[in-house]
């Protein structure tokens, strides 16, 4: 018989989660059934096709409101006044002092009385949460009222930011296991866990799908454009790559820049674009499909991303496994899978006139350059993050986790 997994996201489907939808697709290639639930995002607008068709199979926490919550928190109690009780007193040392307030907590609680009995109708016997946010939290009182034992794959780097307040050492104690992304999310959890507990931190990669990019490769543009993929916000470095871009304008060297995405920052970077006279230069075309991010990664000489703080941005991997070359910085664990030179530049992460420079070198380099860079930047991806050879190294750790305990 199949193993039956339960996978838990904050919101899902959602644009920027598309590695989340490739890893349950792979898993199921695998043999595996997957329970998607997601706390929210029955209502979320979405145009790709895969995304609409995985919103129609997921299950959502909050759909019915509180008093779904409500009625859910005291039939657990009614029925399991003991395991209540534990995950109670877990919910409250865990909300003291925490990143939210105490009320978050409680209703973290009630998400995972709510979800209960969904596992068990599933017969799930493991249960999974990406980030070790309040995902991660649901998930671990949903173990302590009697659910299945957990995971939670850590992506940073907000987790890396306060972990503390996250009380992300307690998960991680609970936890089966738990996977970081990259070796340097690896090294970031040994920082705030018991070395008793390291045994457990495994790194899988997220993933891409080789078949969705075995077209014939696209030319590199003759056009002067390049492309930033990602939420505009402070972490992504984009008013700094509008300021080098200002710089090249001064300096009279042909460019385009997409900046493809949607945030928080969108007002403050529009006022910059403005301010500088890059109208003509800088476009931001909102939240796009996959489908638009991919034509517009193919439309560039190269993908830019000058982050200040990162995991491993899938974006670098969907442009490299697109054969661009990918311009971004020394952070986290992005030099695990970039190699100055070699698949693109990297800069350290700040300098604007390292950024200035290695713009210009990827504006003037011959298109049969880029494209040398490209195909090895598709090699380097491929060899590293295929979603199925990642997947079947997670899929081995449900099994080892699920099998049965031998008795003393």
């Amino acid at each position: 018989m199949p193993l039956k997994i339960a996978y838990l996201v904050n919101e899902y489907p959602k644009v920027s989660h598309s590695f989340i939808r490739r890893e349950i697709v792979a898993l199921e290639r695998n043999g595996f059934e997957v329970l998607r639930v997601s706390l929210r995002g029955w209502n979320a607008r979405l145009v790709d096709e895969a995304d609409l068709r995985e919103q129609a199979r997921t299950r959502y926490v909050l759909k019915e409101g509180a008093l779904a919550l409500l009625w859910a928190g005291l039939r657990i109690l009614a029925v399991s006044p003991r395991r209540f009780l534990a995950a109670f007193v877990l919910t409250m040392r865990v909300g003291w002092r925490a990143e939210r307030p105490l009320p978050y907590h409680l209703a973290y609680l009630a998400e995972a009385c709510r979800m209960l009995p969904w596992l068990r109708s599933f017969g799930a016997r493991h249960l999974h949460a990406h980030f070790g946010t309040n995902s991660a939290e649901v998930a671990m009182l949903a173990c302590a009222l009697g659910g299945p034992r957990y995971s939670f794959t850590v992506h940073g780097p907000e987790e890396f930011d306060m972990p503390r307040s996250l009380k992300l050492a307690e998960k991680v104690r609970r936890a089966a296991f738990v996977v970081a992304i990259s070796s340097f999310g690896r090294s970031q959890l040994y920082r705030w866990v018991d070395h008793a507990h390291w045994h457990k931190v495994r790194v899988v990669h997220c993933g891409v799908d080789a078949s969705d990019r075995d077209s014939p490769p696209e030319p590199v543009p003759a056009a002067p454009r390049l492309v930033c993929v990602g939420r505009l916000c402070e972490q992504k470095g984009q008013l700094l790559l509008v300021e080098a871009a200002s710089r090249l304008l001064s300096k009279r060297v042909p460019f385009e820049l997409v900046l493809a995405g949607d945030g928080e920052l969108r007002a403050e970077i529009e006022a910059l674009i403005g301010e500088r006279g890059l109208e003509r230069h800088v476009r931001i075309t909102g939240w796009i499909s996959n489908d638009a991010v991919r034509s517009e990664i193919l439309a560039a000489r190269a993908l830019v991303l000058p982050s200040f703080a990162e995991g491993l941005p899938v974006v670098l991997m969907e442009a490299m496994a697109l054969r661009r070359p990918v311009l971004t910085t020394y952070v986290a664990g992005i030099p695990e899978l970039v190699r100055s030179g070699k698949e693109g530049w990297l800069i350290p992460a700040g300098s604007v006139d390292e950024l200035v420079a290695a713009l210009e070198d990827c504006l003037g380099r011959p298109a049969g350059e880029l494209a040398q860079m490209g195909q090895a930047a598709r090699g380097r991806v491929l060899e590293r993050h295929s979603v199925d050879t990642e997947a079947a190294k997670l899929g081995r750790l449900f099994e080892e986790h699920c099998r049965p305990r031998s008795s003393p």
